[in-house]
Formats: structure tokens, C-alpha cells, sequence
């Protein structure tokens, strides 16, 4: 009878959710009310909802590891936690990790549109201070979360976060993410970023963001920073990364510096 519940309650998006007493709601307004509505009970219990996962992000196991699949999930779950009425926590799995709620009563939304979705956690990611706790355990969360969506709508507020948010960290999560996703877009931004942005850290983020890119996009960009970046610690950061990219036009960059 177990097994039975649980395979109807994947089926039905929630995951394998156990020890917590599970609610299931039609989602009839934007995600950012309905989460409201779920924190003005003001007592502690998760919320949780379903999300695919973009293209080439498909490699999320179990944190137990009981069970692995090779080809991995193509969806994730969005859980977070109420606490007196504030979101204290956010975590992400795949639908097939089991799931122990600790007791607690769990709201599940079904419906969510993947650009509801997207627009809260934007709000999570720029209202919520950059220090403490929540910092820790739902911006930066929220963050990689945000990067599982597909859809050009969580490209979009990578970009933004990458461009303009106040706190250099999350400027430099934001580039990890989007060189994830690749895409001219992708690449645009993270040069910009090389760039324009004040902070140095955040260029030498830029330049592994580029790492991360299919070659063929990472590798020239890379020789261009490495020969022309005013910034010697960017420049410095750039060679580092084509050392490690075991490409022959990196190799030639190389012995065209040494010979010179």
C-alpha cells in the first residue's frame, strides 16, 4: 500500500514526500500570493512545487546517493520552509529522492508555470540581504534553482543579477550559472562582465565562467582576455584557464607568447 501511495504521489508531481502530512492545492494566482497566503498561517511548514529543468542540466542525484540514475531527472522540486510567517529555507531535489518532511505539514502547489516561478525567485534573489542566514540557505539556493528553469525568462534574470545586482557574490554566481546555460546571450554577459564590472573578483569569476563554455565560444575569448585585458590578474586568470583547457589553440597562443 506504500508503494502505492508513493508511485500515485510522484505520478501527481509531488515527489516521494514522507513523515509530514501532505496538502495539495491548485495554484490560482501568481506563486508569489500564493506563497503569502501559505506564510500568514505563521506556523512552520514546507511548500513544495515542480519545475522542468533546462537542457543540459540533468544531473542532479539523491544527497544519499541510495539511488542513482544515469540518465537523470529532466524535472526538479522546489521546496521551501515557513517559519512565523517568513521563508527560512529553500532546497531543491530530483522527483525520485525521498523525501521526510520531519513532521511537518507540507503545501504542494500544482501548476506552477515555469516564468511564475522564475519571477519569485528573482524577488527571493533581490530583496532578501546579502548576509546571514537566509543569505545562506535561500538566496544563494534560489539562485541555482533559478538556473534549472528552462525558458529564456530565467536567462533573462541571470542576466540581470549578473549585470546589475549590488553584491558582487551574487554578480559572480549569476556568470557560474549562466556559462551553464551557454548561448550568445551567455557569453555577451560574461564579457561584459570582463569588462565593465568594478569588481576584480568578479572578472576572474568572468574568466572561469568562460572555462565552462563549449570551447569553441570559451577558447577564443579566452586568448583575446589573456592577450588584451588591462587587468594583469584578469589576464593572469585567463592563461590559467587555457592551460587547463588542453586546446591546441591555446597551445599556439602559448608559443606564440613564449617566442616573442
Amino acid at each position: 500500500m506504500t508503494s502505492l501511495l508513493l508511485a500515485a504521489a510522484i505520478a501527481l508531481g509531488q515527489g516521494r514526500i514522507a513523515n509530514g502530512q501532505v496538502e495539495t492545492r491548485a495554484v490560482t494566482q501568481t506563486l508569489e500570493r500564493e506563497v503569502a497566503g501559505i506564510a500568514a498561517r505563521r506556523d512552520a511548514r514546507w511548500l513544495g512545487y515542480r519545475i522542468t529543468i533546462t537542457r543540459g542540466r540533468r544531473s542532479m542525484d539523491c544527497v544519499e546517493r541510495s539511488r542513482i540514475a544515469l540518465e537523470g531527472s529532466t524535472e526538479i522540486l522546489v521546496l521551501a520552509r515557513l517559519e512565523a510567517g517568513t521563508l527560512v529555507r529553500l532546497r531543491t531535489t530530483t522527483p525520485d529522492c525521498e523525501i521526510d518532511a520531519g513532521g511537518l505539514p507540507v503545501v504542494w502547489l500544482d501548476g506552477v508555470k515555469p516564468d511564475d516561478s522564475v519571477a519569485w525567485l528573482t524577488s527571493l534573489i533581490n530583496t532578501i540581504p546579502a548576509s546571514g542566514e537566509r543569505f545562506e540557505r535561500v538566496v544563494k539556493p534560489a539562485v541555482a534553482a533559478l538556473a534549472m528553469h528552462e525558458g529564456t525568462s530565467a536567462t533573462r534574470s541571470l542576466v540581470a543579477i549578473a549585470r546589475d545586482h549590488a553584491v558582487s557574490k551574487m554578480r559572480s554566481d549569476a556568470l557560474f550559472w549562466l556559462a551553464q546555460r551557454a548561448g550568445d546571450q551567455a557569453l555577451a554577459t560574461i564579457a561584459e562582465a570582463i569588462d565593465r564590472d568594478p569588481d576584480t573578483d568578479v572578472k576572474k569569476r568572468a574568466v572561469f565562467a568562460l572555462s565552462q563554455l563549449p570551447k569553441d565560444d570559451g577558447v577564443p575569448k579566452l586568448i583575446d582576455v589573456a592577450r588584451n585585458n588591462k587587468n594583469a590578474a584578469v589576464r593572469k586568470q585567463a592563461m590559467f584557464w587555457l592551460g587547463q583547457s588542453a586546446d591546441p589553440r591555446a597551445l599556439r597562443f602559448f608559443e606564440d607568447v613564449l617566442l616573442k
